[in-house]
């Protein structure tokens, strides 16, 4: 089993990525075999930036770009598999699902071009944000993988269990996090204000994220595909709270 780092939190923590070969070599010694995205603002930083993975020994899934066509032609270059359907909607809060959807469906098509699948990544806040959505975009997709984030789809009081089992199948990663409960009055609206994301186990309301349940469950069906820690809002160190996930998540998947 590989696992790796997605890394908007840390990036988040210290205002930005600014020493690549630092933080995976940071990364490298708590065992984790790489971070999910490569990214790069021209060709030159994006081979360079393979190079560094390369010659520290880790790996990546997939890469972005300033342009959707950077992140296909390099993703399909560096022989990985898929890209995050990234439309001009991506990250601008609800919008239309319909026009999401038609949107994502013409960015698919572009990708398959590079022999590439895309994927969506279900998020608070997003067009795709609560079970219902996400039945109704895999329903409308199906040339569209999914990366699943239990810990967003856990914080739109969606079923996790029953999401992993429908779409298995379409799974091509899952973010693992857990949900410490802020303001439970908060609304979904408000979800900053009602919820923050934290490490393995870390939740003020265990259960809510049924992170054990699932590792159990892929390790039981021997899934082959990608492992991501992601924790979107670290409040100390993010080596100390990667740390404490990927031991708690190897302790069931190993």
């Amino acid at each position: 089993m590989q696992y790796f780092v997605a890394d908007f939190g840390m990036n988040m923590y210290e205002g930005g990525l600014f020493d690549l070969e630092n933080r995976l070599e940071n990364i490298k010694k708590l065992g984790f075999n790489g971070l999910e995205r490569l990214e790069a603002s021209s060709t030159e930083e994006a081979v360079c930036n393979a190079v560094t993975f390369r010659r520290m020994g880790l790996d990546f899934c997939t890469t972005r770009g300033v342009k959707a066509e950077q992140g296909f032609a390099w993703t399909a270059a560096f022989g990985k598999d898929y890209v995050w359907l990234r439309t001009r909607e991506s990250g601008r809060g609800k919008i239309s699902l319909d026009n999401f959807i038609h949107h994502s469906k013409c960015y698919a098509a572009a990708a398959t071009k590079y022999g590439l699948k895309s994927v969506l990544h279900n998020h608070l806040g997003s067009a795709v944000e609560s079970e219902s959505e996400l039945d109704y975009f895999m329903e409308k997709c199906p040339e569209i993988y999914l990366l699943l984030d239990i810990g967003h789809l856990a914080g739109a009081f969606g079923d996790v269990i029953r999401v992993l089992e429908k779409y298995y199948d379409r799974i091509i990663a899952i973010h693992f996090k857990d949900v410490y409960i802020k303001d439970e009055n908060a609304g979904l609206d408000h979800w900053h204000d009602r919820l923050r994301f934290c490490e393995l186990g870390g939740s003020n309301k265990p259960g809510i994220v049924p992170w054990q349940e699932v590792a159990e469950i892929l390790k039981k069906r021997n899934y082959a595909h990608k492992i991501m820690i992601e924790q979107d809002t670290h409040l100390r160190e993010p080596l100390d709270d990667l740390k404490i996930s990927i031991e708690r998540l190897k302790n069931i998947m190993e």
